[in-house]
């Protein structure tokens, strides 16, 4: 698998998730796919296949009359990606507020809750009283007024 060096648009994810989920499909399947969930026309899903060749994120063969899609990044890595690039964007003071309120609106499998209590055990045990703020440059911090939180 790749690593995800480039930019994928919310489109261009619900292909990828069709082709995860299958772990590779021809283009009908997943036309029939998005054309079901998403009402889009044909046209638009054969254009974001392709987007996602060109972009490297896919790989295709010829089988038949159709063409096979296969993803060459993964899922897991793909979405751990795309998270991290969107925490690093936030001031470092508020991601925990974020996450937390993230976590509040989505639907967890209780594995998935063990999880994150496991995770966040091993972090207590290092973690510091507060997070600075990070959105200035450090030469810019000392003497600053605090964050507007």
């Amino acid at each position: 698998m790749h690593d995800l060096t480039f930019n994928v648009s919310p489109a261009e994810w619900s292909v990828l998730r069709i082709i995860w989920t299958l772990g590779g499909a021809d283009t009908g399947t997943i036309v029939d796919a998005l054309v079901e969930k998403r009402g889009w026309a044909p046209a638009t899903i054969k254009t974001l296949l392709g987007r996602l060749v060109k972009k490297g994120a896919l790989t295709t063969t010829k089988d038949g009359r159709q063409f096979h899609y296969t993803a060459t990044i993964g899922e897991q890595e793909s979405m751990e990606h795309v998270l991290r690039g969107q925490m690093a964007a936030m001031c470092a003071m508020k991601v925990g507020g974020a996450l937390a309120q993230t976590l509040a609106d989505v639907p967890l499998s209780k594995a998935d809750i063990q999880q994150l209590i496991t995770v966040l055990q091993g972090k207590a045990a290092t973690a510091p009283d507060t997070v600075a703020c990070d959105c200035l440059p450090a030469s810019m911090r000392d003497g600053a007024q605090q964050h507007q939180c």
